[in-house]
């Protein structure tokens, strides 16, 4: 009987730093001279470690600004800040980076290939999740007076599963996910409303043209995409961002759905956060409600 060969399901490991996430995460957005500095990190990131801000900005013939602007872009306070963190990475313990599935893969390869992919988009995604933008996300969820939350095909069930979580918080909260009836209910909303729409491409035309519209009506609107510059960011008031890798079937890959329900179920648990005990009383009732109904 034919064994297979445990170095055949092994993923070849190495250093990525969270600084590289997250410049590849905003990189498309990046104006020409900010993408000189970032292409020269992303080649020369040992040497950059020793270089000053004025060195670098002469390296990439930009500017200091530049540099500092660019630092800034993708999370950090400085370069200062930026450079200390990167040497942290680059002396730190390596990371494991999902490999593509080939179409020969055995399914113990398959299964050693999907469990890091996931792995690693949760990895990732919170060194791209501004947690400046979930204090925005909390903040106004909490006191919406309504909440309505958008997903289309595959990001309808994700919309699903955050209209359960919020509704056992008492947030008076609706999931739709038809494109008439988005557009319609979008219309009806005020200032005191919120709109959480989900789209891992951020391209969906329906998600996107129901919060232009709940955007026109004053309503706050929130997004949960992996596209920087994808047209759902340019109706959207706060944006969350995912880092998933795509695999062979693109988005349908669980890694990005297991970020974005990471980032719902950490909504979830800031607004509970924000008043523990109301919270935690509205979850039992909700329990003690639906507990006749199993066995």
């Amino acid at each position: 009987m034919a064994t297979t060969d445990i170095s055949d399901l092994r993923v070849e490991p190495v250093n990525v730093p969270g600084c590289f996430v997250r410049i590849e995460g905003t990189y498309s957005s990046l104006r020409t001279a900010e993408q000189r500095v970032a292409d020269f990190i992303l080649k020369y990131a040992e040497e950059l470690i020793y270089l000053t801000v004025t060195e670098l900005a002469e390296r990439t013939q930009t500017s200091e600004s530049t540099v500092v602007r660019l630092c800034q872009k993708i999370g950090y306070k400085g370069y200062q800040e930026f450079k200390i963190m990167l040497a942290r990475d680059l002396v730190g313990p390596t990371e494991t980076v999902y490999q593509q599935i080939d179409p020969g893969d055995s399914l113990e390869k398959l299964k050693a290939k999907i469990f890091q992919a996931n792995a690693q988009a949760l990895k990732d995604t919170i060194e791209v999740l501004s947690d400046a933008e979930l204090e925005r996300a909390v903040a106004a969820l909490s006191k919406a007076r309504r909440v309505e939350i958008y997903g289309i095909g595959g990001s309808a069930p994700l919309a699903l599963d955050a209209y359960h979580k919020f509704m056992k918080l008492g947030l008076s909260t609706v999931w739709l996910n038809d494109s008439d009836l988005m557009a319609m209910s979008s219309s009806l909303l005020s200032p005191d409303d919120v709109v959480l729409g989900i789209s891992h491409t951020g391209a969906s035309r329906d998600v996107c043209d129901a919060m232009e519209i709940a955007q026109k009506a004053g309503a706050t609107t929130i997004c949960i995409t992996h596209q920087a510059t994808s047209p759902i960011t340019k109706v959207s008031h706060v944006k969350l961002f995912t880092a998933a890798k795509e695999t062979a079937f693109g988005s349908d890959a669980t890694s990005s759905r297991i970020a974005q329900l990471t980032i719902i179920d950490t909504l979830y648990a800031g607004i509970a956060n924000r008043d523990y005990e109301h919270a935690f009383s509205r979850i039992q009732k909700t329990r003690e409600a639906s507990a006749g109904k199993r066995y």
